[in-house]
């Protein structure tokens, strides 16, 4: 049996095929539980027999929901943004939303302001920034609007609500492994300075070397990727060669530390027993190397959850016409230290 015409069919067509009542449908539709078995199977039987599906462009006017979610990221190939994304989208689905990406290329605020209208026309109920760079971060404060924003990392001081993994924790609980089994000091190689999780990982960094009152060398700089890990691993070989100690490296992401260890091989230096090496991350390939890499594990699935809890609470609170917590609520997830190989104590 189908609706005459041929037209697309409608709830009031599966109520009359089942011999209920509209509200009935709908309540079998939506899951509500007080409706008996025997009800529940004959609408399924009508859904089923007339091909029914829900309009959900109709079900958003009525109810003001369209259950996604809008999602702003830049720069996914790296293995934090890309991780951090996938963490956001397991945890939309286990809510009960769909997601819709915006991947940016161009994070000037006009960029940004694109970004935002393109998620505005998809009427998406809040939106979740991946925002890893400082310009992100100031182009999102600036958005016009109440739609509910977070952003992931974010910084501090910008006023929005941030969820974000202890950086600063995760690099001093690396330096301070490295430091306890005897390195007179730990170099370091950086990332981007337009990053705002290199500038807290190099933070942690210096005030843990200045909390032990170890001498703090000048760090090296990279750009997150193995050939920038690669070239800075051979001036650190360099400097080795020019009568510096060096003999533990703190990296700011595996990738680097992947070129540094490959630069320290080549120059015939055992790692650990010349030099240790700590990265950050805990990409999958870590624990595979030759040494295997001691890294900071950052729980990508759980800053995941907590930017939609974030995110659903001021939805909630919209929603319910009661304001929304202050901007600057934080979040923060700690980082844990995998110790692996690639540290040991200082040669003699």
């Amino acid at each position: 049996m189908s609706p005459p015409g041929g037209r697309t069919p409608v709830m009031a067509d599966v109520a009359r095929l089942a011999g209920v009542s509209h509200q009935t449908v709908s309540r079998v539709v939506n899951g509500h539980p007080n409706v008996r078995e025997e009800t529940v199977l004959r609408v399924r039987r009508a859904i089923e027999e007339l091909g029914y599906h829900r309009n959900s462009t109709a079900r958003a006017l009525v109810t003001r929901r369209t259950n996604v979610l809008g999602v702003i990221a830049f720069d996914t190939t790296l293995f934090g943004p890309a991780r951090t994304l996938s963490g956001i989208e397991r945890a939309a689905r286990e809510a009960g939303y769909f997601v819709s990406i915006v991947s940016l290329d161009d994070v000037s605020p006009g960029g940004v302001v694109a970004a935002a209208e393109y998620l505005v026309e998809q009427s998406v109920e809040g939106c979740v920034a991946i925002a890893p760079q400082r310009s992100l971060v100031e182009a999102l404060a600036g958005l016009p609007g109440p739609r509910p924003l977070v952003a992931v990392e974010g910084g501090e001081g910008s006023g929005l609500p941030v969820v974000c993994v202890d950086q600063v924790q995760g690099a001093r609980e690396a330096v301070r492994h490295l430091l306890d089994l005897g390195h007179a000091t730990v170099h370091h190689i950086e990332g981007p300075p337009s990053w705002l999780e290199s500038e807290a990982r190099a933070s942690g960094w210096r005030r843990e070397l200045e909390r032990a009152g170890a001498p703090v060398p000048e760090p090296l700089q990279g750009d997150w990727s193995p050939r920038s890990g690669y070239d800075l691993g051979r001036r650190l070989v360099q400097r080795r060669a020019a009568g510096e100690r060096v003999t533990a490296v703190f990296v700011a992401n595996d990738q680097m530390a992947v070129g540094v260890l490959r630069a320290l091989h080549e120059a015939g230096l055992d790692v650990p027993g010349d030099v240790s090496v700590a990265g950050f991350d805990d990409v999958p390939e870590a624990e595979f190397l030759t040494p295997s890499l001691t890294t900071v594990f950052q729980d990508f699935a759980q800053v995941g959850k907590e930017s939609l809890a974030l995110l659903l609470g001021r939805i909630g609170a919209e929603r319910g016409g009661s304001a929304p917590p202050p901007g600057d609520v934080r979040r923060v997830v700690p980082a844990r230290l995998r110790i692996r190989g690639s540290s040991g104590p200082p040669p003699p």
